[in-house]
């Protein structure tokens, strides 16, 4: 398992417009090989800015970095949002290789 996250420092009055924006796109990822799933995640506030990650969970590295050099990507990332900044600096890229796993038996989570 591969976990791809950009992490963003979203301009706070700019939160709502910025929500919107993910809310409202076709991220053609479920078109994609090796895709399991997306998250959208809202984080601690700071003084100049909420912090927000995207979080998706791919069979691998590989099946990512396909994705990565998609046209689904291309078309995914290809709208840009108006004139006003939404987020301070670039994004920040981070992938994890998973190690280990643990999660819930079946039998516990019908319960």
């Amino acid at each position: 398992m591969f976990i791809a996250m950009n992490r963003f420092k979203v301009v706070k009055d700019s939160a709502q417009d910025f929500e919107q924006v993910w809310l409202g796109r076709d991220s053609h990822l479920g078109e994609m090989e090796g895709f399991v799933e997306f998250h959208l995640l809202k984080g601690p506030e700071a003084e100049d800015h909420i912090l927000y990650a995207s979080h998706t969970i791919w069979r691998s590295r590989a099946d990512f970095e396909a994705w990565t050099r998609s046209e689904q990507f291309r078309k995914a990332h290809g709208r840009v949002p108006g004139t006003k900044p939404l987020y301070l600096g670039h994004p920040q890229f981070e992938g994890f290789e998973s190690i280990q796993t643990v999660a819930r038996p079946e039998s516990e989570e019908a319960a």
